[in-house]
């Protein structure tokens, strides 16, 4: 089994930088690619980016050229790198890791981020962006 935690949450100005942090542990030689998704208040859940151990990644269109994903291995952490924040990024931020491989092929087209949420094994306890204008 694996553990997610996030962390680096918090209020910020828009036009500011966060930088989130997700800490995997437990079997984590499984997870062989991890994204982040978020959920603004009345909305549905969203793929924001995703990483395979590879190291391909993979960024929503609201998103790209601001957010990096990027991973230590030695560590097992993923991290978020979000800049130029704009107050529509305010959401809950939750780390997923280990995407049923067969949907990733078949329904997904090989990109974690067209996946359901429900075709992810684990999943964080989120954690809070407030970006204000």
């Amino acid at each position: 089994r694996v553990q997610l935690v996030e962390s680096g949450g918090g209020p910020v100005q828009a036009g500011g930088s966060l930088r989130l942090s997700c800490a995997a542990s437990g079997n984590t030689i499984a997870s062989a690619c991890m994204a982040w998704f978020r959920q603004a208040p009345g909305k549905e859940r969203e793929g924001v980016a995703a990483i395979f151990t590879s190291g391909a990644t993979y960024y929503s269109d609201s998103v790209k050229g601001r957010f990096t994903i990027s991973q230590d291995n030695a560590s097992d952490t993923v991290f978020l790198q979000m800049d130029s924040l704009k107050p529509d990024d305010t959401a809950v931020y939750y780390c997923a890791a280990d995407p049923n491989p067969r949907a990733l092929i078949t329904a997904a087209a090989g990109n974690p981020l067209n996946l359901a949420t429900s075709e992810y094994k684990y999943w964080g306890q989120g954690t809070e962006v407030t970006v204000s204008s």
